[in-house]
């Protein structure tokens, strides 16, 4: 039960507020809780079953991460458009077909975004526009590729790691 909540900051990307709450148990105690608008993914896959991601640098680790084409949520836009502009954005592409694979809290610790997963397939080029402030490389991948930057350390990235598990899931079920 929350008993107190103060903002204390007010961001373009996220808020944050300092809540005094009751948890269950009974337990009274101060929560400092990231708003977040919502986010969304793809894992887009080519007719030939690899997939394609992106690779920025990311600030807040200091290293540039292989990850899938992803983006906030903008204020009413349903996932479905959200992830159609990711791949606009992102990779110059839209998905002719979307299938929700995932839905998932990216950190409940201290924050509250709630993360929609797609796999995008049917893809057809569509007209880049990259965010002002973001840099991409763009790279294709077999599965098997992408397993082994798993394994190797090289791909590290929370959603991207989910997709890729789930697609090689996806795959082996298929093999059966």
């Amino acid at each position: 039960m929350k008993l107190s909540s103060r903002r204390v900051y007010d961001g373009k990307v996220l808020d944050l507020d300092v809540d005094e709450v009751v948890e269950p148990g009974g337990v009274r105690t101060t929560r400092e809780v990231v708003r977040h608008h919502g986010s969304v993914a793809a894992l887009p896959v080519k007719e030939d079953g690899s997939i394609i991601l992106v690779r920025q640098y990311r600030y807040a680790v200091g290293e540039s991460l292989w990850e899938l084409p992803a983006g906030r949520l903008d204020g009413g836009e349903t996932p479905e458009a959200g992830v159609q502009r990711e791949l606009r954005e992102e990779i110059g592409q839209r998905a002719g077909s979307l299938e929700k694979i995932a839905f998932f809290y990216t950190t409940p610790g201290f924050c509250d975004e709630a993360m929609h997963l797609f796999r995008a397939t049917g893809l057809v080029a569509d007209q880049a526009k990259a965010d002002d402030d973001e840099r991409i490389e763009i790279g294709t991948f077999t599965l098997d590729q992408a397993a082994a930057m798993i394994t190797s350390g090289t791909l590290r990235e929370g959603k991207t790691l989910v997709a890729v598990l789930l697609e090689l899931d996806r795959r082996n079920r298929q093999e059966k």
